[in-house]
C-alpha cells in the first residue's frame, strides 16, 4: 500500500555536482582535489585497461597516490568486505569508482563504511547508478540480495563521453531500457515515499518526463551514433538521459513494477538470464509495467517501438527464458512481490498472482509485436 506513514514532506536528492563531455577525465584532478590525495582506484581489469591507466596516470602527474582495487565482478557483501580491507591497509583518504553499475555500487558501500567521499566516473552509461544514495546488492552468484542505502549522494560525478562512446552500443541500449522506466514507474509511484523518504517534487515529475522526451527523441540515433563511435549531440543528450535525468528521477520520483520484476528474474537460476544486462531486464520489466497499468495497445506499441529499434528485449525469449515454467515465473512474482519492493509503491491492487499474469500478458503483447513488424522472434 503507497504511503502507509502518511508522509506528507517533498523530498528532492541529488550528486553534489555532475560533469560531462568528452575528455574529461582529463580534468579530473581539478574535480577530486579537494576530496584527499590518497584515493582508491576501483575498476575491473577491462576497464582498468581501457581508462584506468589514463587516470591513474593524471592523478599521479597531480600528486595523487593511487592505490588500485581490482573488482571481481559482483557487488556482494564479500567483495564490499575485501576492498574496504584493502582500503583500511593503504590508507585512503576517498574513493574513485571507474566503471559501470556493479562497479560503482561497491565503490559507494566502500566508501560508507570508510565514512569517505566517494567520486564516480562511469565508464558505460548502461545504467542511473552513478548519481544515487543506494547500491544494489547481490549474493556473490548473482541473485539479487537486497538495497542498500546512503545518508547522501556520490560527491562527483564525472562522465568522459570520449570513453564512454568507445563502449559497446549495448552498453547504451542497455541504460535506455533502465531509463525508459523512469517516468513510467514514477508517475505509478506518484503518491509513495521516495528512496529519499518523502513525496515525490514537481521537479522529479518534470526531470523524468524529460528524461523519457529524449529517449524517444534520440535513443535510436544515439545508439548508432555508438556504433559508429562518434559523440555527437544526439549521443550527448542520451548519455545525461541515461545516467543523471534517469538517475534523479528513480531516486526521487519513485520506481513501481518494473524494477521489482527485474528483481524477481533473478530467481530464475539460467546462465543466458544472468548474461543479460540490467537495463535489458528491465525493459521486459516496463512492458510488465505498461500491461499492469492498463495502458492501451497503442501506447504500448509506442514504447515497443523504441525498444527494438536499439534491440533491447521485450519477449521471456529474448531473455533466454522463453521456456520458463509457470512454477519458475510463479517465483519470479512472488519474490517481486517481497515486503518492501518497489511494486507496493503502485496504487492499485497488487498480488504475485497477478504479477505472474502481467509477466505472462508482457510476454504475449512483445511476441505479437514482433509479428506484425516482422521481426525476428
Amino acid at each position: 500500500m503507497p504511503n502507509p506513514n502518511r508522509i506528507t514532506e517533498r523530498l528532492f536528492q541529488s550528486p553534489s555536482k555532475y560533469i560531462q563531455g568528452p575528455s574529461a577525465i582529463h580534468n579530473a584532478p581539478k574535480y577530486l582535489a579537494a576530496f584527499g590525495t590518497a584515493p582508491l582506484l576501483l575498476s575491473d581489469e577491462l576497464v582498468y585497461g581501457i581508462a584506468g591507466k589514463e587516470l591513474t596516470t593524471t592523478l599521479e602527474a597531480a600528486k595523487f597516490k593511487v592505490t588500485r582495487g581490482i573488482f571481481g565482478g559482483e557487488a556482494s557483501k564479500d567483495e564490499i568486505n575485501r576492498l574496504t580491507s584493502l582500503s583500511k591497509s593503504h590508507s585512503v583518504d576517498f574513493i574513485v569508482a571507474l566503471g559501470g553499475g556493479k562497479t560503482i555500487d561497491t565503490a559507494k558501500a566502500i566508501a560508507d563504511d570508510l565514512g569517505l567521499q566517494v567520486a564516480v566516473l562511469p565508464t558505460t552509461a548502461s545504467t542511473d547508478a552513478p548519481c544515487s544514495a543506494l547500491s544494489v546488492l547481490y549474493t556473490p552468484n548473482g541473485e539479487f540480495e537486497n538495497y542498500r542505502f546512503y545518508s547522501k549522494n556520490p560527491n562527483t560525478v564525472l562522465v568522459d563521453t570520449s570513453v564512454v562512446v568507445k563502449a559497446p552500443y549495448r552498453f547504451l541500449a542497455a541504460g535506455i531500457g533502465d531509463a525508459i522506466a523512469t517516468n513510467l514507474e514514477a508517475k505509478s509511484a506518484r503518491n509513495s515515499p521516495n528512496f529519499g523518504g518523502g513525496l515525490p517534487t514537481e521537479v522529479s515529475a518534470a526531470i523524468g518526463a524529460k528524461c523519457e522526451e529524449i529517449l524517444f527523441k534520440y535513443g535510436k540515433q544515439a545508439v548508432e551514433a555508438n556504433k559508429a563511435g562518434a559523440v555527437t549531440p544526439a549521443f550527448e543528450a542520451v548519455v545525461e538521459a541515461n545516467t543523471l535525468l534517469s538517475g534523479l528521477g528513480f531516486e526521487s520520483g519513485g520506481l513501481a513494477a518494473a524494477h521489482a520484476i527485474h528483481n524477481g528474474l533473478t530467481a530464475i537460476h539460467s546462465e543466458a538470464l544472468h548474461k543479460m544486462m540490467h537495463g535489458e531486464k528491465v525493459a521486459f520489466g516496463t512492458v510488465c509495467q505498461l500491461v499492469l497499468d492498463n495502458a492501451s495497445s497503442s501506447e504500448i506499441d509506442r514504447y515497443l517501438e523504441l525498444m527494438t529499434s536499439v534491440s533491447l528485449p521485450v519477449t521471456l525469449a529474448e531473455l533466454g527464458i522463453g521456456q520458463a515454467s509457470d512454477e519458475e515465473l510463479h517465483r519470479v512474482a512472488k519474490l517481486a512481490c517481497a515486503p518492501n519492493e518497489t511494486i507496493w509503491n503502485m496504487d492499485r491492487v497488487i498480488t504475485p498472482e497477478i504479477v505472474f499474469h502481467a509477466i505472462r500478458g508482457a510476454d504475449a503483447v512483445g511476441r505479437d509485436y514482433k509479428a506484425r513488424k516482422g521481426l525476428k522472434a
